[in-house]
């Protein structure tokens, strides 16, 4: 069944769109994305679901639901659950500790936050929950690029924890509306959580359910949404107009435009020029 119990069904034909149509706004072109997929997003979520199973692993399922969340964002074709597993075993060297560093540092971040709300009192316990809570924020910011660099660029740990550092305050506006969005389902599932376990363990499950077959494509689709046009505008498309005619096809794959250029003979006696070095995952 295509999209959502056959709404946002793209397939079947229709009257077309005319041309002179105002363009849709960004949230819903990710509704609609995200329902066009829906069926897909519950068995990928189950795939993540049971990579994250031994917790020190969720950096290998963040690492592959952001490429077929990437895929879809920019309405490429996803081959799903494949594609996740081949993006695994792909970029495990540097997802597999990136997760770990991830899962460390919200656990020192969560003490210190507990630590200075719960247990002490003052005006030194406040400043320091307020640098805590900064903290957090910028570090969950920059999880939101952390993923996407891992996948795309040829970069070391260390270059993309200071790219994502950098985006957090390049990007800063989107990142607002992406941190705030997901806190509201956040909050509303919580919400709902509390209220069904006084009245119904029915519900309860069903909630639960919910969260975990959805929660986790919901999210990582919303963080691309938001943040890939900072990457490609900040990153892709400076790197490509330095080098214009360097790797033509995955140009087209990250959605820039491509000028078809016939190849020029070399001149009798001209070298080659040297190829310029690809930062992009092949």
């Amino acid at each position: 069944m295509a999209g959502f119990f056959g709404l946002f069904n793209y397939e079947k034909e229709g009257p077309g769109i005319s041309k002179n149509a105002p363009k849709k706004k960004g949230f819903i072109v990710f509704f609609e994305t995200f329902f066009r997929n829906f069926w897909k997003f519950i068995v990928i979520n189950l795939v993540y679901g049971l990579i994250s199973l031994p917790v020190l692993t969720n950096g290998l399922a963040s690492a592959g639901l952001t490429n077929v969340t990437r895929n879809i964002a920019r309405d490429k074709h996803s081959f799903g659950v494949s594609d996740l597993w081949d993006t695994v075993k792909k970029n495990w060297k540097q997802a597999l500790p990136a997760g770990i560093i991830k899962l460390v540092i919200y656990i020192i971040l969560g003490f210190d936050v507990y630590f200075f709300y719960f247990g002490s009192k003052g005006i030194m316990s406040t400043i320091g929950l307020g640098i805590s809570l900064c903290m957090l924020f910028i570090f969950t910011v920059m999880d939101y690029f952390v993923w996407t660099l891992i996948i795309t660029f040829k970069f070391s740990l260390k270059q993309i924890y200071r790219n994502s550092f950098k985006f957090v305050f390049i990007n800063m506006k989107m990142n607002l509306v992406c941190f705030f969005a997901i806190l509201l389902v956040y909050a509303a599932n919580v919400g709902i959580l509390f209220l069904a376990w006084s009245y119904s363990i029915v519900v309860l499950t069903f909630e639960i359910l919910l969260y975990i077959l959805l929660f986790p494509s919901f999210r990582f689709l919303l963080v691309q949404f938001c943040t890939f046009p900072s990457i490609k505008k900040c990153i892709i498309d400076p790197y490509y107009r330095d080098h214009p005619d360097d790797d033509l096809d995955k140009r087209r794959d990250l959605g820039i435009e491509v000028e078809e250029k016939k190849p020029e003979k070399a001149e009798d006696g001209e070298e080659d020029a040297e190829e310029p070095e690809n930062v992009f995952e092949d």
